[in-house]
């Protein structure tokens, strides 16, 4: 997936930029105790997508449902 779909979708559900650290953007949301971080290249793997996903507490289909 391509990194700025990825972060918008991540925004959309609530998640928000916290700073930039290196190649990576951490994203922060209020009442979660875990951050995302999220790589800052061209495409996003597959397995570090689906990564992501599961630290944010989502299901991939609640994510497709978002994007």
């Amino acid at each position: 997936m391509v990194f700025t779909y990825l972060v918008r979708t991540f925004e959309k559900l609530g998640w928000r930029f916290a700073r930039q650290s290196a190649s990576h953007i951490i994203l922060v949301k209020e009442g979660e105790m875990v951050t995302l971080s999220v790589p800052d290249h061209h495409e996003v793997a597959k397995g570090t997508l689906r990564g992501l996903i599961r630290t944010a507490g989502l299901t991939v289909e609640e994510f497709i449902a978002n994007v």
